[in-house]
């Protein structure tokens, strides 16, 4: 008969496996943002999965088929009917930023005089125009590296979308899989963990996926209604800044005033002050609207941390990691947190859950 493995050899083993993990991240660690977005897609598509495989007769792996190619179809037709009015706006935005530059600079040289003294402003700011042309053939003599680098982008994308198929396909029987690994007596514990944790991630990514579209669409429209140059545009970048709160939507209301202010409306007769102020109160009606009727709502099952918290935490994801970093930075500390506290107090030896602590006093009270 085998013997059973002594307690020091199973920590021998455990060691092991801890730094064979490690050193297989470490390797592989370009895979993980690829994987990460895969796993986000398929999360954002799994509940349309359960809805129609409930009310259908067809499996899930059929099921799964069927969303994941409609929504390749969305995506390949979208871009190519949006395309070209995108393309449109951006070059109009290049030419309005490029002019905003050059009226700039003639303001920046005139010379300003404080008392006896005259001051240059143009010597210590840098020449954009030269900047710009200068990226413009540093582009030029790179673009072999640009195909390179698009040609393994196109191949990340690949890796994602089969990643995500097959997550989709498989997410349940992959799911079953996992939990045989947890000992049976801990099996509810793992069960009411991953419940908790799932309503934090749907709560908060969804909402924020959900908030950032809505934003978007209310911000490109209401910039094409009033006739802001490169509207479209204008109200995407809005959409994507909604990740960071309050401070990303006033950028991207910055960015559209200074527009209106140097480039004026594209049909409206009035001048570019009091259009740019315009602009802004439209901005703040719109954004204090969605921040009091609309957020409360799209967030009412999300985390609970504190908004400074919140911003920071954003603000550092970016800047490490981007904007995938800003999606999943909080619902990921989030769920840090649920399983810091049910650790803390199956160490302290409290019962996992605090309900079952208030349910225990209120029987030792009616028990006294």
């Amino acid at each position: 008969m085998t013997e059973n493995w002594s307690q020091p050899f199973r920590y021998w083993i455990l060691s092991a496996l801890v730094v064979s993990f490690a050193i297989l991240t470490w390797f592989f660690s370009d895979m993980i943002k690829p994987l990460v977005i895969a796993a986000l897609i398929a999360y954002v598509l799994n509940p349309v999965v359960d809805f129609l495989a409930d009310r259908t007769r067809l499996s899930r792996p059929a099921m799964a088929t069927i969303v994941f190619l409609f929504g390749l179809i969305v995506v390949g037709i979208l871009p190519a009917i949006m395309l070209p009015r995108l393309l449109s706006e951006v070059q109009i935005l290049t030419a309005d930023f490029q002019n905003i530059i050059t009226q700039a600079q003639d303001i920046v040289s005139q010379p300003v005089v404080i008392f006896d003294l005259e001051l240059h402003l143009e010597q210590l700011l840098p020449d954009f125009t030269e900047m710009f042309s200068t990226s413009i053939v540093v582009f030029s003599e790179n673009i072999f590296h640009f195909l390179e680098a698009a040609t393994k982008n196109l191949l990340w994308i690949l890796i994602i979308l089969a990643v995500t198929y097959y997550l989709l396909r498989d997410w349940v029987h992959l799911r079953k899989r996992l939990s045989e690994f947890v000992p049976k007596q801990y099996l509810p514990d793992a069960r009411r963990l991953y419940s908790e944790i799932k309503q934090v991630w749907r709560g908060y990514l969804l909402g924020n996926l959900v908030l950032m579209l809505i934003v978007g669409v209310v911000f490109s429209l209401a910039w094409v209604i009033i006739g802001v140059p490169g509207a479209l545009v204008l109200g995407i970048i809005a959409g994507i800044l909604t990740i960071i709160p309050d401070l990303g939507p006033a950028v991207a209301a910055g960015l559209a005033v200074v527009v209106a202010l140097f480039e004026g409306s594209t049909y409206m007769q009035i001048s570019n002050n009091w259009f740019a102020l315009l602009v802004a109160g439209v901005y703040i009606g719109l954004i204090n609207i969605i921040n009091i009727g609309l957020r409360p709502r799209v967030f009412s099952r999300s985390v609970h941390m504190h908004e400074g918290i919140v911003f920071v935490a954003i603000l550092v994801a970016i800047v490490v990691q981007g904007i995938l970093g800003a999606i999943i930075v909080i619902p990921l500390l989030a769920s840090i947190s649920i399983v810091g506290k049910y650790t803390y107090r199956r160490i302290q030896k409290l019962p996992p859950w605090p309900e079952v602590d208030l349910a225990e006093a209120e029987a030792d009270g009616q028990d006294g």
